[in-house]
């Protein structure tokens, strides 16, 4: 079976994903996401489709799904997990944009209409649809995280994000057999630093911090990484607080086990932390030894008030635990030592630093999850770094790497 395929975003460029898969007039969208930037970037607008798969509930990879779900009324498949954290970036997405008057992407209908759509599926599902089934994998990354393998004559795996090891929160993506893989290469060139010394210098620089007296700030994403840092920290005794739309989100978590690697330790990581409920009690948290709140890039959430309360004191620290976009407060605090926070910029006197606890799989874990897989083609994507992948792997397999907008035809 022939069919074409064309990336509206996330090709050669990491966030905004989309991508369309059609035979005749059926055509599927693989996940329909914006970039978080001020303001917002979207990917190339979508024609009509008759369904949506999500990978997972991050904002370069869903963000958009209600502007096409809502138009078209079409089902969207992922897991239950994902669908939920979904819809609550969603509608914080909205909020955003009417804060900073920005043009709506969507409305609050599309939102409902998009989660009214949705069809639950979990890992080792399969579907059957016009003329192919579709299974799903554990993609590791986050929890509720899938793969989609498409299987019609031959076999696709379209990967979204994933990770190849085991992280405190979930358990690694595991290669499957196939002839078309479209793997993600954020990590292309770039290697992680082992887990368990990231994890250790991290913890050491916390007992540093507090035994000269300073406060831990540490600005986390909501969906995954505020959650593996609580487990991380769940056993250190420290007076720590969670804020922000993590609270949420744990709280999901709770409720999907089965997609969790330790139920149990995550229970004792919530436990470990008390819960910011409203902004009266940021008195308190601001007084505590460690912080984990939102936003991870220092654009939004509880974080800006922290730091104006912990950011002038040099005996603080400011522990960054996520990629900083371009054009970011967090890249800002990083290469300037400032932010920016009611339109000026402040300068940061506490101690910044930045540790690698990526959930993405680093360019020699991509290289050895596609042996694995052993597909004929390899499509990267998802990556401003590709060329570097596709030279370690040219000679072996036949490497695509699609422009954006351009279409493109395999045998499915």
């Amino acid at each position: 079976m022939e069919m074409k395929f064309r990336f509206l975003g996330g090709a050669d460029a990491i966030g905004r994903m989309g991508m369309t898969m059609q035979r005749n007039n059926d055509v599927s969208l693989f996940e329909y996401g914006m970039s978080p930037t001020k303001p917002p970037e979207y990917p190339m607008e979508c024609g009509r489709v008759d369904r949506i798969f999500l990978t997972h509930s991050h904002l370069d990879h869903c963000g958009m799904i209600p502007s096409v779900c809502g138009r078209d009324n079409c089902e969207m498949f992922s897991t239950p997990l994902t669908a939920e954290v979904s819809e609550i970036l969603m509608n914080d997405s909205l909020k955003i944009a009417k804060a900073d008057d920005y043009p709506l992407p969507y409305a609050k209908g599309d939102i409902d209409r998009t989660m009214r759509n949705v069809v639950p599926l979990t890992y080792g599902d399969t579907i059957e649809l016009k003329g192919f089934d579709v299974s799903l994998h554990s993609a590791g990354h986050i929890p509720g995280a899938t793969m989609f393998e498409v299987v019609a004559d031959t076999s696709t795996v379209y990967s979204g994000d994933i990770h190849t090891i085991s992280t405190k929160l979930v358990g690694p993506a595991r290669p499957v057999d196939c002839e078309n893989l479209f793997i993600e290469g954020t990590y292309g060139g770039r290697l992680h630093r082992p887990r368990k010394e990231e994890e250790k210098a991290f913890l050491d620089k916390i007992s540093e911090v507090t035994d000269r007296g300073g406060r831990v700030l540490v600005p986390c994403f909501a969906t995954g990484r505020t959650q593996e840092v609580m487990l991380m920290l769940k056993n250190t005794g420290y007076d720590m607080w969670v804020d922000g739309m993590g609270r949420s989100v744990t709280r999901l978590y709770m409720n999907y086990p089965e997609y969790l690697l330790d139920y149990k330790k995550f229970k004792g990581a919530k436990r470990a932390f008390q819960e910011v409920r409203n902004p009266n009690m940021r008195s308190h948290s601001a007084k505590g030894e460690v912080i984990v709140t939102t936003g991870g890039m220092l654009d939004g959430g509880p974080v800006l008030g922290y730091l104006r309360e912990l950011g002038k004191n040099p005996k603080n620290a400011v522990l960054l635990v996520g990629y900083q976009a371009e054009d970011t407060n967090g890249r800002m605090l990083l290469e300037n030592g400032c932010v920016m926070m009611d339109g000026a910029p402040v300068k940061i006197t506490a101690e910044v630093k930045k540790y690698d606890f990526s959930a993405h799989a680093d360019h020699n874990q991509i290289l050895e999850f596609v042996r694995g897989c052993d597909p004929k083609n390899v499509i990267i994507m998802h990556s401003d770094t590709r060329e570097l992948i596709k030279k370690d792997l040219e000679g072996d397999f036949n490497v695509i790497l699609p422009g954006l907008g351009e279409e493109f035809t395999l045998d499915v």
